[in-house]
């Protein structure tokens, strides 16, 4: 299932703004209620939809996050990607995402399907936790992130990791969904 605007509008939980309703956005809300008001983020922490941008071969592209989650100092430290198959199918791009991230690389990275969880250390490679209750409070989430500093990626890492994205993410790209199209002048 790709993403596909179903023509209306809809309040954004963490903005207040409306936005296009699409076939994930019922779940990106959900995921940001979850955060906010179960694992205690500060609404003001999350931003939704955060592109990485990249080229490949001289040509723009942008993939949209759902969620990327911020410290006190404005830096990355989680990123949240929904998925509509089976979590273990998007531990290693949700991973190379984290490690692209702008002003990061993100220390962890969560991938979830709102049933289903994975807690992922995005530097160091591998599941930390598995299950919803793998996506952690706050406080913990901050403590986490601060303990997985991750090193800027060298202009060689960074390249390798860019096609490993490109990889997994191409085949959105022409496709049905909106959001994740190469960006042409």
């Amino acid at each position: 299932m790709h993403e596909t605007s179903l023509g209306t509008t809809l309040t954004d939980y963490l903005s207040g703004e409306s936005i296009d309703e699409t076939t994930y956005e019922s779940f990106r809300q959900a995921l940001a209620r979850l955060l906010v008001e179960e694992r205690g983020y500060p609404k003001d922490r999350l931003k939704a939809k955060q592109d990485i941008c990249y080229e490949i071969d001289g040509e723009p592209f942008h993939r949209p996050i759902d969620i990327v989650v911020y410290d006190p100092d404005n830096r990355p430290v989680l990123l949240v990607m929904f998925c509509s198959g089976s979590v273990g199918s998007y531990e290693r791009e949700a991973s190379v995402a984290a490690r692209l991230f702008p002003g990061g690389p993100a220390p962890l990275a969560v991938v979830t399907d709102t049933t289903s969880a994975a807690l992922l250390d995005a530097a160091g490679g591998g599941v930390l936790a598995e299950g919803m209750n793998a996506i952690p409070r706050w406080r913990q989430l901050l403590e986490m992130a601060a303990e997985r500093r991750a090193e800027p990626l060298t202009e060689e890492q960074r390249d390798r990791l860019v096609r490993i994205f490109h990889t997994y993410s191409g085949f959105l790209f022409g496709a049905c969904c909106q959001d994740c199209r190469p960006t042409r002048g």
